[in-house]
This record gives structure tokens, C-alpha cells and sequence, in this order.
């Protein structure tokens, strides 16, 4: 990857002095940027452009270029690709549109360009993309009107627009960048490929990326988690809705949808989720400046009791804490500051504050051991020195190693106090709102590099039993596992079911009465019918033989009647569990990122309520415990008003045991262990129902 961000020459292939073509603006824009490296212009109709010796082909290069920018159309795009391998260029930049983003017969041409870099050991970031600029380097291989400043912000998106629309963005608020990368139709080089190249990249310090889908869901997850350790990364998802999907028939596949798998894999790698591409932007701004927090504990300095208390609003809204100051601090503000000030949190040093008590009361607080992060507001009055403020901040703050934002809200009177600041490294934000979402963010990042790995048990379970059933299930030409075969698998897998016969005439379900004993349930077993309740399917607490020959009739009955088409295996003979609270567990395959774990309010409520929880696979003891105390109903388990509290770590173990099942078997497709029964606390938990879907 170092050809594309620091290559020693650069061919620009389709170069042009002609006015208004990407041509030229790529050409000036590599001149002007201050590349030192050779520029070989490549275009047959010109000897010179620019006063730069004009090639007709790259193959006349008499050197190999380690990097080769493409800006010519589509259709020609194969052979001088082909040209590039022949000459053993070994990175490329296809700026040409006209590929798989055009249609049939562009996606025919992506195919083609992506075979010869394959067949040759081109690395391709395109087609279809804005170019590449390192700030570094200095290197600016784009077609982009506007040249960034250089900064420690590395920016990657799909969205050429977004990128030049962002540049505007960086200059109006003066925002430096590292690294701008736009990928494209991201045939070859992606998000994956560039966080390894930043990962070690003194330069950046925070990875901005706007995303609209990705490709390769495993390199995602692997080298995200990997970087993400290291330096953060704040995405932007655009596109996260679930259409044109294949359809899916659990309860966890219709509840996951891409945005939950999504949100899953963000929390599983530690990358920080933006909801605009302007918190995309600030967020960024915030890691760039100033180092990651120690913790939550927020001290507000203020001249102005409105915006303290909106700032305390935002900071409870977002689950952080307003610090709660050591008396010495209370006693250094007391002295010396005026009376009326509030020495507590939020500290208020009064409207008519100067520089000077600006300097007290925040040397005060970088000393406290209480605090963990700074907001600074400043609101212009009659008397405010609001250059000088900016300038006594930076200084005290250079010598400090805690967070520090600043909310400086003149608008055009903040300017050069904004400049101020931003030479001292601190970011500013217009409101007090800009600045909690930014804190909260490095604060979530900061609990993520200190937390431990999370800890997968592998439990002692029956795999090959389990192979057994679904071989002969597959062998039978079947997707769909009988409700028997279903809780078999669950068994050899140590979770409890409940004790049930399936029963296809009336003699095997009275037998099946005798054998369990009463009071007993009856559900309908067919894989075309998932909803049971819809179709009068289960019938409850039968107490003697005639209720449940009653019951079987009825049943069949009834899902006859309302799916005449389904396949009727018989009836499910079971148990009758005490009454319990009941949850969901289970796992939808993601296309992109694997196995994604649900569990939540369970029964008949489930996709009503939506009140649930996901994870990508494996899950551990840390992650499955907080699935379950993301719920609303998490309080429920807890027991409310004198309720006995029910066996959380019981459920906590079925969600890693099923975790560890779909792990071991990559065609599980789809799982539903609904509901689960939850007893109280030692007494564990049993599965009343569950549905398993295997793939080609």
C-alpha cells in the first residue's frame, strides 16, 4: 500500500492540458500539491503538457512507475491496465467512471479490469472514485477543487461527492487531514486494506469513514478490531435498511436487519458510530486535538449560567457524570474567586469574568484528581477577553494531559479565539450539544482499549451427535429441522428443552399424554407454520386424555383450514412448564459478518415489543451478560415489587452455548430457541420451543 501514499513516481495516464477535463485538473493538482517525485503525463496526442515530457503509452516509460492514475474512458480502461502489469506497475488509481455503478455492461468491464489486476498483482483503489491525496507526503492524486490543510485525520468514503463536499467543510472550519481516500466501487483496495495501511501511520491519529456497504465482512471485523486498538475509528453508515434482502422466516431474522447487524459489528470492533456526517466530522476533530479521557467525570467551566446547565442537561442525557470536585479545589475557586461565583460543578466565574479567573478557575480544575475531562464555555459580554481567554486556555492546558473541549459561542467575535485554541490544539464546537456527543464518544473509546478481551467458554457438548442429525436432515433434502430434531440438538448442546413427543395420530398423542403426564400443552408441528398462536395452533393446560384428543383434533383442524398448503407433520405432545418469565435466543446469519446473536422479551410479544439485543458470534460471558442488561425488561429478570429475581446466569449460558453451536456449524442459517422459560435464581432456564434452518 505505500506505492499509493508515498510513491517515488507517478504516472498520470490521460493527462491533459485541455481546460475543463479531469485530465488536467489531476495533472495540476499533483504539481501544485509539492510532489517531489517523477510525474510521467501519459497521453498519445501530446509531446508536452505543462512543459513535462508527454508519453505515448506507459509501456515507453524508460521506468516503472510505482503508481499509475487511470483517467481515461471505461471502455479502454482493460488495455492499459494490461499495459501497466506488462510494465509491472504495481498500484493503480481508476478515476474513470462508466464500471458496475453504470449497468450490465460496466459490471462486465469491472469483472475484466479486476482479472488482469489479479492476473499481474495490481492493487486498484477505484473505479469510479475522486483520487487520493497524503498531506504528508505531499501528494494530491485527485480530481478535488479544494486541497486540504494537513491535520491527523485520515478520511476514507465511497462517496467522491461527500469527500469534495467535506473538503469545503475542512476549510471553513479549518480541519486538517492526514490521509483523504476515495474508494469507489472499492473493486480491489477497501476500508479493510486502508486501515492496515494507516494502523502504523504516524501522521494519523483518528480514521474518519464514511460507508455505504461493505464487502468483505470477516477482513472488516478482523482488521478493524485490530486498529481500532490502536488509534480509533469513527464511521458514518449510510444504507442500513433492509431492502431487497432475502426474505427470512425466524423471529431473529426478521428482527436483525442490516442496521443491527451493523450495530453489532461496530460494538464488537470497537468503532465509534456517528448518526451524522457532521458528528462524523466533529467527533473526528475531538481525537485529533486532545487524548482520550481517563473516564466520564466532566468538570463545566463557565461565564454564563444558561449554557452551563444545558451543558450539565446534555452530559446526564448522554450517561456521563458532572464530577464532583475535592474540597481543595471548592476551597482554591473560593478564594479566589468574586462571591456570587458557583465554586461547585458547574463552575461559574460570572459574566464579567477576564482572562485572568478564567486561568484560576482552570488550573484549579487540570489539578483536580476528580476530573477527568474539561468543557470550557465562553459567551461574549461587555467585558469578556475572549482572544486573551482563548490564548490563557492553551497555556494552561499545554501542560496538562486531561481532555479538554472547548464551546466558545460568539460566532464571528470566537474567530480568532477559535484560531487561538486550535493552535493549542483544542477544538472548539458552536454549542455545548457538539461537545457532550464528542466527549461521549472518546469517552466510549477510551473504555474500549482498556477493557479486557472478552472471555469465550467452549462448553463440553456432543458435536458429533449433533452432526449426525443435521447430515441426515440434508441427506433427506431438508432445510428445516422437525421440532424434535430441533430440541435434540439442543440437548446434545447441554441446554434443557422441555419434554415433548410428536405425536401423528391420535393413539401416539394419547401414549404421549400417558408417558409425560398432565397438565400438558399441544402445538402444531409443521415447518411452513411459524406463528402457531396465529393459526390456533397451541392449546394449553390440558388436564385429562379427552382434552387432549380434543386439542389434537382441534389443532389440525385449524391449520388445515388456515394453511391449507403446509406440510403437517402432527402434534407436539409437551410438558407444561410453571409458569415464567419468558425471553427469545437467537441467530440470524449475516451475509456480511457471520452469526448475529439476539435475545430479548420472548413469546407471543417478541417482534411487537422489540425489545432485543444483538452481538455478532462468539459471544462470551461479558458481552451476553450486557445483551441482557441492554433490555427494558432486564428488570423484570431482576425481580420488581417482591418478585423472586430470576436466573440470569443460566440465560447468560444458553446465549454462549448457542453461540458456540453456530460457531461449529457455518450452515446453521437461522435459530430460535422461543420462548426460553426463565425460573428463579438457581432453578436455570428450559427451552419451550425452537426452530433451527440449515443452508445449502
Amino acid at each position: 500500500m505505500k506505492n499509493f501514499f508515498r510513491p517515488q513516481s507517478v504516472a498520470v495516464i490521460g493527462a491533459t492540458q485541455k481546460s475543463g477535463k479531469v485530465g488536467r485538473v489531476v495533472l495540476e493538482n499533483l504539481i501544485k500539491s509539492g510532489y517531489t517525485g517523477k510525474i510521467y503525463p501519459v497521453n498519445p496526442r501530446h509531446k508536452k503538457i505543462f512543459s513535462i515530457h508527454t508519453f505515448a503509452s506507459v509501456l515507453d516509460i524508460p521506468d516503472t512507475p510505482d503508481l499509475a492514475v487511470i483517467i481515461i474512458p471505461a471502455p479502454c480502461v482493460p488495455q492499459v491496465l494490461e499495459e501497466c502489469g506488462k510494465k509491472r506497475v504495481k498500484a493503480a488509481i481508476i478515476i474513470s467512471a462508466g464500471f458496475k455503478e453504470s449497468g450490465k455492461e460496466g459490471y462486465r468491464l469491472e469483472k475484466e479490469i479486476a482479472s488482469i489486476a489479479e492476473r499481474y498483482r495490481i492493487r486498484v483503489l477505484g473505479p469510479n472514485c475522486l483520487g487520493l491525496i497524503d498531506t504528508a507526503t505531499p501528494l494530491n492524486a485527485s480530481f478535488a477543487s479544494v486541497s486540504p490543510s494537513t491535520g491527523h485525520i485520515a478520511f476514507l468514503s465511497q462517496s467522491g461527492a461527500l469527500c469534495t463536499a467535506t473538503l469545503g467543510w475542512s476549510r471553513e472550519n479549518k480541519v486538517g487531514f492526514s490521509k483523504f481516500v476515495s474508494m469507489g466501487n472499492k473493486m480491489d483496495v477497501d476500508e479493510a486494506d486502508l486501515f492496515q495501511a494507516l494502523k502504523n501511520d504516524r501522521n494519523t491519529k483518528v480514521i474518519s469513514v464514511y460507508l455505504e456497504g461493505i464487502n468483505r465482512g470477516d477482513q472488516f471485523l478482523k482488521k478493524a478490531h485490530e486498529v481500532a486498538k490502536k488509534k480509533p475509528i469513527v464511521v458514518f453508515k449510510a444504507g442500513t435498511t433492509q431492502a431487497g434482502a432475502k426474505a427470512v422466516s425466524s423471529h431473529t431474522g426478521t428482527l436483525a436487519g442490516s442496521e443491527n447487524a451493523y450495530k453489532a459489528s461496530f460494538r464488537k470492533t470497537g468503532i465509534i458510530r456517528a448518526e451524522t456526517v457532521e458528528e462524523l466530522l466533529q467527533i473526528s476533530k475531538g481525537f485529533a486535538r486532545q487524548p482520550v479521557p481517563k473516564g466520564p467525570r466532566t468538570a463545566i467551566l463557565t461565564n454564563a449560567g444558561g449554557p452551563g446547565i444545558i451543558t450539565a442537561d446534555a452530559l446526564e442525557r448522554s450517561g456521563l457524570s458532572l464530577a464532583t470536585l475535592e474540597e481543595k479545589t471548592v476551597g482554591k475557586l473560593k478564594k479566589s474567586l468574586p462571591p456570587a461565583s458557583n465554586v461547585y460543578n458547574p463552575v461559574d466565574v460570572l459574566g464579567d469574568a477576564k482572562a485572568d479567573r478564567y486561568r484560576i478557575a482552570m488550573d484549579a480544575l487540570l489539578e483536580d484528581r476528580k476530573v477527568d475531562a474539561i468543557i470550557c464555555i465562553l459567551t461574549p459580554q461587555a467585558v469578556t477577553q475572549i482572544d486573551e481567554t482563548a490564548r490563557v486556555i492553551g497555556e494552561a492546558v499545554a501542560k496538562s494531559k486531561k481532555t479538554v473541549l472547548g464551546v466558545f459561542m460568539g460566532g464571528k467575535e470566537a474567530e480568532k479565539a477559535e484560531d487561538i485554541l486550535r493552535l493549542a490544539n483544542i477544538p472548539n464546537y458552536r454549542f455545548p450539544e457538539e461537545a457532550v456527543r464528542t466527549l461521549r464518544a472518546m469517552v466510549d473509546y477510551g473504555e474500549f482499549i482498556r477493557r479486557e478481551e472478552d472471555t469465550i467458554t467452549l462448553f463440553d457438548v456432543k458435536r458429533e451427535e449433533v452432526e449426525k442429525i443435521f447430515s441426515r436432515v440434508m441427506d433427506e433434502r431438508r432445510f428445516q429441522l422437525g421440532d424434535l430434531e430441533a430440541r435434540e440438538v439442543l440437548r446434545e448442546y447441554g441446554i434443557r428443552v422441555a419434554r415433548t413427543k410428536l405425536a401423528t395420530n391420535l393413539e401416539e398423542c394419547v401414549r404421549a399424554g400417558r408417558e409425560i403426564g398432565y397438565p400438558l400443552v399441544a402445538k402444531i408441528a409443521s415447518p411452513q407454520i411459524l406463528h402457531k398462536t396465529d393459526v390456533g395452533g397451541v392449546m394449553i393446560n390440558l388436564r385429562n386424555t379427552d382434552e387432549l384428543i380434543s386439542a389434537y383434533e382441534q389443532i389440525t383442524a385449524n391449520a388445515r383450514r388456515y394453511m391449507p398448503g403446509a406440510q403437517i407433520w402432527g402434534v407436539a405432545v409437551q410438558e407444561m412448564l410453571p409458569d415464567s418469565k419468558e425471553l427469545i435466543v437467537g441467530m440470524n446469519r449475516d451475509p456480511q459478518f457471520g452469526p448475529l446473536i439476539m435475545t430479548g422479551l420472548g413469546g407471543i410479544y417478541v417482534e411487537a415489543l422489540k425489545d432485543i439485543s444483538f452481538r455478532l458470534a462468539p459471544v462470551g460471558n461479558r458481552e451476553a451478560d450486557l445483551m441482557l442488561r441492554e433490555l427494558k425488561s432486564y428488570w423484570l429478570l431482576r425481580g420488581v415489587r417482591g418478585e423472586r429475581p430470576s436466573d440470569i446466569g443460566a440465560v447468560v449460558e444458553v446465549i454462549m452455548r448457542v453461540s458456540q453451536m453456530v460457531m461449529d456449524f457455518p450452515y446453521i442459517q437461522e435459530l430460535d430457541i422461543n420462548p426460553l422459560r426463565v425460573y428463579g435464581l438457581g432453578e436455570g432456564c428450559i427451552a419451550a420451543d425452537a426452530r433451527i434452518v440449515l443452508g445449502e
